[in-house]
């Protein structure tokens, strides 16, 4: 069908991109749990303005279903399993799939033993590191979440990519309030901001990113390789990107991340071969429940009503983002032009109605 390409951000309706994006998964050959999974992980971004994870990702994954990077029907089970920990074979399957599978046996496990990790191997790039933590949350666990990928960040004082932005994300459940949500790159930005910002033509903020050399750049057409978190104190974000480096790659026995295949290809064909992990842990297998409800609510209340520096507030990790996610779901979202612009051309592709215009 014919399909207008816009040149001018959208709006749509949570649910229409939703909707959009299982039908363009399904149309391009996935199952209907690579869907699911895949889709659930890339509205956790936009639903939360985590726009750089967020559905502009739909093309890149299509892609890789497309080309054979991501396996479209992957057999995704354990592998081994011992009392509270877990190995899960993702079969190369999308890694929004392969982790929430993972993070469901981690809360089972925890659920009878107090406290689980599950090691994740054969996956694909997962997205955003919170809607696996979040998801744990959820079911009343404390989750965590770590992944490492490919090179794109220099060591403090150093000029070559090394870590990836090894992400690092931990939810903890709040009673009668969103959960605690806090999801961070060890970079001092994602890789994935960089190209929303060539998208959007906007300079990235000083001390982020740097040149082929190692010295910084606003240019995003320019970065070459991101900066650690931490500024002059770098060496923090580098150690904490090894401790996901570890627990995603060494300890699965993966691809460490500069070994790993650049996200941005040339090569589509081959499976990337990504490691990642994750923890749950249950709250009353350590102290009574009601005492440790009663601990979160204090620390949040007294931390929301903290002084503050003039003109500004305090918020709890992940206050933002359940700000943004109340008016998306109200308001809709608006779609960038690139975004727009992908979605209308996969919607002429597979002879779907894309989620906005009449």
């Amino acid at each position: 069908m014919p399909t207008e390409h816009p040149t001018s951000p959208v709006r749509a309706t949570l649910t229409s991109i939703d909707r959009f994006c299982r039908a363009v998964f399904i149309a391009a050959g996935a199952d209907e749990a690579t869907s699911d999974g895949a889709t659930r992980a890339m509205m956790h971004g936009t639903r939360l303005g985590i726009d750089s994870h967020g559905v502009r990702l739909l093309p890149h994954y299509v892609k890789g279903l497309i080309e054979g990077r991501i396996n479209r029907q992957p057999k995704v089970a354990l592998a081994s399993a011992f009392g509270a920990v877990g190995v899960l074979d993702a079969d190369n399957g999308h890694g929004g799939l392969a982790t929430f599978v993972a993070m469901d046996h981690a809360v089972d496990f925890a659920d009878r033993h107090g406290i689980s990790a599950v090691a994740i191997r054969n996956s694909s790039h997962f997205g955003p590191a919170g809607a696996y933590a979040l998801q744990a949350a959820r079911r009343s666990f404390i989750g965590l979440a770590f992944c490492n990928s490919d090179s794109f960040v220099r060591l403090h004082d150093g000029a070559m990519r090394f870590h990836g932005t090894n992400p690092i994300a931990c939810a903890v459940p709040v009673p009668n309030d969103n959960p605690w949500l806090f999801d961070m790159a060890t970079s001092a930005v994602p890789y994935n901001r960089v190209q929303l910002y060539r998208s959007l033509g906007k300079s990235l903020p000083a001390g982020t990113a740097s040149d082929s050399r190692g010295y910084d750049t606003t240019d995003p057409e320019e970065a070459d390789m991101l900066a650690p978190l931490g500024g002059e104190f770098g060496f923090k974000g580098a150690g904490l990107a090894g401790i996901s480096e570890i627990l995603s790659a060494v300890l699965t026995g993966m691809k460490l991340s500069f070994d790993i295949a650049p996200m941005p290809g040339p090569d589509f064909s081959a499976p990337r071969g990504l490691g990642a992990f994750v923890l749950a842990m249950k709250p009353e297998a350590f102290l009574d429940r009601k005492r440790f409800d009663a601990a979160m609510t204090r620390y949040l209340e007294t931390l929301r009503n903290s002084p503050a520096r003039d003109d500004l507030n305090v918020m709890a990790p992940g206050d933002r983002e359940w700000k943004v996610a109340e008016d998306r779901e109200k308001n809709g979202v608006e779609l960038d032009p690139a975004t727009a612009e992908s979605f209308a051309a996969l919607a002429a592709r597979y002879a779907l109605k894309p989620p906005f215009g009449p």
